[in-house]
């Protein structure tokens, strides 16, 4: 959703108990402990997820025995110019992908825009087993060039049930920061500021994030 006034994007998606969710995850849910209608005199809700659930970070401690956690994240990962590209016919990420698409060089923040953004865009609840993912060899090629942050748009970079988890362990052990959960369907191809603060969990390998972007060419 775009702020005309200050041509500010939300690009995370809402958390809701009818979003798509990894499967095995416990899920989402909202509940209210206290509420008007029940004669409470104030409303307050207990919130159930795991920390993976909609638009997420992922830190190195996901994948890698004594890697950061989100709280040892430097911020300035997190926040700064970002590219957005555009790749709506590929299945699957790989070099050559990568490679076609004119991405700046110096590039520290990269975000992609696939066909997964649709899924977001039409509000799907359930979970597609068939989104596109990034190759190892292609997470290779985002670490040798230097990106600190990848973005994606669906629930993870990593092709389903490929046991190896080498996409995440390439980019995790290449100090690549991964922002994954993202609807970029309304988001063109170029340079932003990117704004992303998950919840400060201490000692968590992952945590739920709000995410935006700024439009510079305004």
């Amino acid at each position: 959703m775009r702020d005309k006034l200050n041509s500010i994007i939300d690009i995370s998606v809402p958390l809701d108990s009818s979003m798509p969710t990894w499967p095995g995850s416990i899920g989402m849910k909202v509940e209210w402990l206290s509420c008007f209608e029940n004669g409470n005199d104030v409303n307050v809700t207990k919130l159930t997820c795991d920390v993976h659930t909609g638009t997420h970070i992922e830190a190195p401690l996901h994948f890698i025995p004594e890697g950061q956690s989100v709280t040892q994240i430097p911020l300035d990962i997190l926040i700064g110019e970002a590219y957005v590209a555009y790749i709506p016919l590929a299945n699957v990420i790989t070099p050559s992908e990568l490679a076609s698409l004119d991405i700046p060089r110096g590039t520290e923040r990269l975000l992609l825009r696939t066909m997964n953004s649709k899924f977001w865009k039409n509000g799907s609840s359930i979970f597609n087993p068939d989104y596109v993912a990034i190759t190892r060899e292609a997470a290779q090629w985002i670490v040798d060039r230097g990106v600190r942050l990848l973005g994606v748009d669906y629930l993870s970079v990593e092709i389903y049930k490929d046991e190896t988890s080498c996409t995440h362990k390439t980019l995790l052990s290449g100090g690549v920061i991964i922002l994954e959960g993202l609807n970029l369907s309304e988001i063109n191809p170029g340079i932003y500021e990117l704004i992303c603060l998950p919840l400060n969990l201490v000692g968590a390998e992952g945590a739920p994030a709000r995410a935006v972007l700024r439009d510079k060419r305004n």
